[in-house]
């Protein structure tokens, strides 16, 4: 609100809009000073109007002609008078104008204040709920930022065992990679043993086989021969009785060559038992598989025993 006015200040005012062939108002002599109340321009305006009959009759004193006639005067004055009563009428309609218009800014005000008032209420209890919401903000911020600060930790402890996880993968999977080149390898010496042991058992398989043939028909040649031995002994201890009948001077040496034919026959009984033997071990070995099939050099060299004890 403007303050400061002075009555002097209204009142030259006033004097300036009327040599303007204006009629002071408010308003105007507002405009003409650039700042006042209505109230304070309109208090002062009221005491100009009121001594403006009294400066009009100085006015008039002094633009008085000295010497005019009476009647001249008389008509000046009278004239004067009515335009002082027409210029006390005009203004006090004005004055009323002025005051209506008065009221009617006040009333217009005092709704802008109460308007004023009703939107600094919502305004003061906006600001209280923006300080309150800024409050509740900076709590929640504060309690965010805690949070944030947390979940970075957090995360860097996870990076860090992602990390120790990345690097422990990388060991084993150069741990699998050398044991996959491990297991290569050994597959392939397992295949390359295989292969060489397959071929093994199968010549093995092979000597066995000509060995047991081979010993079969040394079996036969064996009983074919005890056989023959076994024939010849009964003829012979036949031949040996009728020689005791017919000499019994050679009884003695008949006595001994049976003995010795009986030996022989023992001894021949036992080999072939022996062969038996040979020949059911040798058949049991090809029954048993490859393992026991590399021992059938052992049968070889049996066989090659009894040859030699055959010759």
């Amino acid at each position: 609100m403007a303050r400061g006015i002075t009555e002097s200040d209204v009142h030259t005012a006033a004097d300036q809009v009327v040599a303007n062939g204006e009629r002071p108002t408010v308003e105007r002599i507002r405009a003409h000073l650039g700042t006042g109340s209505p109230n304070t321009v309109t208090r002062w305006l009221e005491t100009w109007w009121q001594r403006l009959g009294e400066r009009l009759q100085s006015h008039h004193a002094r633009l008085a002609v000295p010497g005019a006639p009476d009647a001249v005067a008389a008509l000046a004055g009278e004239w004067w008078a009515l335009a002082l009563q027409s210029a006390q009428v005009q203004a006090s309609q004005e004055l009323v104008t002025d005051r209506a218009v008065l009221l009617t800014d006040q009333q217009a005000l005092a709704q802008a204040r109460e308007r004023w008032a009703a939107e600094a209420a919502t305004l003061q209890a906006q600001v209280q709920a923006s300080q309150d919401a800024e409050r509740l903000a900076s709590a929640q911020a504060t309690q965010l930022q805690y949070r944030v600060d947390q979940l970075q930790d957090h995360l860097r402890a996870l990076t860090d065992e992602r990390d120790a996880a990345q690097a422990r993968a990388a060991q084993a999977e150069t741990a699998r990679q050398l044991a996959e080149d491990h297991l290569r390898t050994q597959e392939a010496a397992a295949r390359t043993e295989r292969a060489a042991t397959a071929q093994h058992v199968h010549a093995v398989e092979e000597r066995a086989g000509v060995e047991i043939d081979r010993a079969r028909q040394e079996t036969k040649d064996l009983q074919k021969r005890i056989a023959t031995l076994s024939r010849e002994h009964r003829e012979a201890l036949v031949a040996a009785q009728r020689s005791v009948e017919d000499a019994s001077l050679q009884t003695s040496e008949a006595r001994k060559e049976l003995e010795i034919q009986r030996a022989r026959a023992d001894a021949l009984e036992a080999q072939l038992g022996k062969a038996l033997d040979l020949s059911s071990a040798v058949e049991a070995a090809l029954r048993s598989g490859a393992v026991k099939a590399r021992k059938a050099p052992s049968a070889t060299a049996l066989t090659k025993s009894a040859k030699k004890r055959k010759a």
